[in-house]
C-alpha cells in the first residue's frame, strides 16, 4: 500500500497541525487507509513536533487502532458479559468456521477482519455483531454466517441490516418489595 503524503498532510492540516488534536488525527489516517502505516506515523510525529515514540505509544495504547492492514469489511463479535451469557462464543465461532480465519487475522483476500471485543455497548440487542460500524442485534450463529456469505456475494452491504429476527420476549419485572434491606 502507498502512502500517499500530500492526503496525510491534509488530513493533519484539518486539525491545524496542532498536537491536542493528534489522536483525532490517528483516527482519520486510520479511516482513510483502514489501519496506520508506519509511513503516515512516522510523517504526523515529524508534522506535530513530537517523537515517532510518542505516535507510537498512542497508536498501541488505542485498541482501535491498527498498526496492520484490514478487510474491507471488519467484523466485530461482541463478547461482553450479555453477548457471552446469549451465545457470543457460538457466533464467534460460526464466523472463524465460515471465514476460514481466527479472531484477529484478516481473509487472505483482504476482504474480512474478524475481531472478538469486551463490548459494544448495546447489551440490549445482545447478542450482537458489528460489520463495519453497523450493528446485526439478536444474531444467531446461522445468521452470522448467512449475513458473511451474502456480503461476499455481494448480495448484501454490511448497513442492509437483517431485520428479520426478532427480540426476545421481555422479562416480567421482579417485585423485590418483600426483600429486606441490606445491613
Amino acid at each position: 500500500m502507498t502512502v500517499e503524503v500530500e492526503r496525510v498532510n491534509e488530513i493533519i492540516d484539518r486539525y491545524g497541525a496542532e498536537q491536542m488534536h493528534a489522536l483525532a488525527i490517528l483516527q482519520d489516517i486510520q479511516r482513510e487507509y483502514n489501519f496506520l502505516p508506519r509511513e503516515a506515523l512516522e510523517q504526523t510525529a515529524e508534522r506535530l513536533g513530537v517523537s515517532e515514540g510518542e505516535v507510537y505509544r498512542m497508536a498501541t495504547f488505542f485498541t482501535s487502532f491498527s498498526l496492520h492492514p484490514k478487510g474491507k469489511y471488519v467484523c466485530k463479535v461482541c463478547m461482553g458479559t450479555a453477548c457471552h451469557v446469549l451465545g457470543g462464543p457460538r457466533i464467534l465461532e460460526a464466523m472463524e468456521r465460515e471465514l476460514g480465519i481466527k479472531a484477529g487475522e484478516t481473509t487472505s483476500d483482504g476482504m474480512f477482519s474478524l475481531e472478538a471485543v469486551r463490548c459494544l455497548g448495546c447489551c440490549a440487542l445482545g447478542p450482537v455483531i458489528v460489520v463495519n460500524e453497523e450493528p446485526h442485534g439478536y444474531i444467531s450463529p446461522d445468521r452470522a454466517a448467512k449475513l458473511v456469505r451474502r456480503i461476499a456475494a455481494g448480495e448484501a452491504e454490511p448497513e442492509e441490516a437483517d431485520t428479520s429476527a426478532e427480540a426476545p420476549p421481555a422479562r416480567s419485572a421482579v417485585d423485590l418489595s418483600s426483600v429486606p434491606p441490606a445491613g
